[in-house]
């Protein structure tokens, strides 16, 4: 159990550092205002006492699994209310769950409505895996013509083509060229 100056310094360090790598105990007792880098020393034995901070290849890091929001095992209904039960199954990071720390996934902000059929819309940020190939029906960001855009990557029978997901817009047939950039994971929209 932490006393509430450990509790104070961790967090301290979490906010400062996030998920990099530590810096040295003389660093940390010059940023925390320490005389002697040995009191970091020993609140780094209670942290890693604790399993707050794990140690790998002689640098410490803060336990991954402290980061990203709780995920609670009770569904919430769109429908009719319900009782909801306060019970934390683990925590989820974006990171982990869309490899958003991968040098070859992205996030790009959406601008205009040709996608709002499929739930995506303007200002939403799409989590995209950078890729050269993409397979029917997969939502895409694709360089075609000149420009790039955000649309379902058709391909039937040989026929390519971006395809829309709103009926005001046209499906677009490529005239000179078209080039996957990557495909969509998943959005973020915030409120």
């Amino acid at each position: 159990m932490l006393t509430e100056k450990q509790k104070i310094f961790f967090e301290k360090l979490k906010e400062l550092y996030g998920q990099e790598v530590l810096p040295s105990f003389d660093i940390i007792a010059k940023e925390f205002g320490f005389k002697h880098k040995n009191s970091v020393w020993q609140y780094f034995n209670k942290l890693k006492e604790e399993n707050l901070i794990q140690e790998r290849n002689n640098h410490f890091y803060i336990n991954k699994e402290l980061f990203g929001a709780v995920l609670f095992s009770s569904v919430v209904k769109a429908g009719f209310a319900s009782v909801a039960e306060d019970y934390v199954e683990k925590r989820v990071s974006l990171d982990d769950s869309f490899d958003i720390n991968n040098p070859s996934t992205f996030l790009f902000t959406v601008s205009g409505d040709s996608m709002i059929d499929l739930g995506i819309f303007e200002g939403d940020k799409v989590i995209v895996k950078k890729t050269n190939t993409a397979r029917d029906g997969e939502v895409v960001i694709a360089y075609i013509d000149g420009g790039y855009t955000l649309k379902t990557y058709r391909n039937k029978q040989g026929k390519v083509w971006l395809e829309p997901a709103n009926a005001n817009y046209p499906n677009l047939y490529p005239k000179e060229q078209l080039i996957i950039f990557g495909v969509a994971q998943g959005i973020v929209r915030k409120f």
